[in-house]
C-alpha cells in the first residue's frame, strides 16, 4: 500500500507522549516492515525538523539525531514543481491552508493515494485522500 505522510505524523517518530504516538509508531512500523510505501513533499524533513527544534522536548542533540534517522529511511520524495505545484496553489487559497499543508493534499491527489496525517483540519479540508492518522490500521490488522 502507498501513503503521503505528513510532518504531523513524522513528527511523532522523534517525540513520545504525544497524542496519537502509538499510531504513528504504527505507520513507521509498517514502513519499515515494507508493508506500506510512504511519499511525501520534498519539504517534509524541513517541516519534522523545525517542528523538533521549537520543541521544548527536544534538545539540539536529539535533532541532529532524528535528523540522520529520517535521510536513512528512505522515504520517497517528491519535488513541489509543476502541476503538483500548481495544485498546492490552488488548494491552498481556495482552502486557506498553507501551501506546506496544501501540498500533501496536492501530492496524494496527483499519485491517487490517500494521505496520512494527524493534523485534524487537513483531515477535514481533504476528506476525499486525508485521512485521520487516529484512524489507521496496521497492516497486520488488516
Amino acid at each position: 500500500m502507498d501513503l503521503v505522510v505528513d510532518a504531523s505524523v513524522v513528527v511523532k517518530w522523534f517525540l513520545t507522549g504525544e497524542e496519537d504516538t502509538n499510531q504513528a509508531f504504527l505507520v513507521r512500523d509498517d514502513f519499515v516492515a515494507g508493508d506500506v510505501v510512504l511519499h511525501a513533499p520534498a519539504e517534509l524533513p524541513y517541516e519534522v525538523l523545525n517542528a523538533l527544534r521549537y520543541s521544548a522536548l527536544c534538545p539540539e542533540e536529539r535533532c541532529l539525531q532524528a535528523q540522520v534517522v529520517l535521510e536513512g529511511y528512505g522515504l520517497t520524495y517528491h519535488p513541489l514543481e509543476g502541476g503538483v505545484a500548481r495544485r498546492a496553489i490552488h488548494i491552498a487559497y481556495g482552502d486557506d491552508l498553507s501551501v506546506y499543508d496544501a501540498s500533501y493534499l496536492a501530492l496524494a491527489r496527483e499519485l491517487g493515494i490517500p494521505l496520512i496525517t494527524a493534523d485534524r483540519q487537513l483531515a477535514r479540508a481533504a476528506s476525499d485522500v486525508a485521512r485521520p492518522l487516529d484512524e489507521y490500521e496496521s497492516s497486520a490488522d488488516r
